[in-house]
């Protein structure tokens, strides 16, 4: 996602992509996690240190984080991992958002916009993984198509993007060959015959109006 996009009317703040220098605001947004928070983000008891190193390892990964911001702080993310970061070679999703900002759309939001980021990096498949009791992510989760599965107090799920919910996801795939088996990119690049196809094929419909036009104006 390219530029900022503006929440919704319930939200005065930007949805946009962090730069791997603004990972500290990603940092400084896990640190304000309230306790329940913070365990359903990291599945488990984790200490500030942790995230300082988590949030340092974002920025040299590859890590694609969807923020919504105000005032220049992040309130809500959307973390989009690297598949060579799974032992499955998928890329994973998390999510956490702050409590002042919950029930207003801004959880699917950032899910959608997530999503769309997949796309576009060439994904076919992700992967989602909440704790067990994390209720309003499992929903979201569904909702996306996600088909979750429970062990060891977390759900599990994969979502297919080429039946994710948004349209404007669908609207991207034909741009883009996808390879389920490794989730790495397999760009499909427009060559002139397919130019020649796509303008003859044009040329036919616009002849076929301009007589179909002249037809309709002859007296009978």
């Amino acid at each position: 996602m390219n530029g900022t996009e503006t929440a919704g009317a319930a939200l005065t703040g930007t949805i946009r992509t962090l730069t791997p220098r603004e990972m500290p605001l990603l940092r400084d947004h896990l640190l304000r996690l309230d306790r329940d928070s913070r365990r359903n983000r990291f599945n488990g008891v984790v200490d500030d240190s942790f995230i300082e190193s988590y949030t340092a390892k974002c920025a040299s990964d590859g890590t694609i984080v969807v923020a919504y911001l105000t005032d220049g702080e992040v309130h809500g993310a959307a973390e989009l991992h690297q598949p060579d970061q799974s032992s499955d070679h998928l890329p994973e999703m998390a999510f956490s958002v702050e409590r002042e900002v919950r029930r207003q759309g801004l959880g699917s939001l950032l899910f959608k916009k997530v999503l769309e980021a997949a796309v576009r990096a060439g994904f076919e498949r992700v992967r989602i993984t909440t704790g067990s009791e994390n209720e309003a992510m499992k929903s979201l989760a569904r909702k996306f198509g996600a088909h979750l599965t429970f062990g060891h107090g977390e759900s599990t799920g994969i979502i297919e993007l080429k039946k994710a919910a948004a349209p404007s996801i669908a609207a991207d795939l034909p741009q883009t060959s996808l390879r389920a088996s490794t989730g790495k990119r397999a760009l499909k690049v427009a060559t002139p015959a397919d130019f020649a196809r796509a303008s003859l094929a044009f040329g036919r419909w616009y002849w076929r109006q301009v007589f179909r036009a002249w037809d309709l104006q002859r007296p009978a």
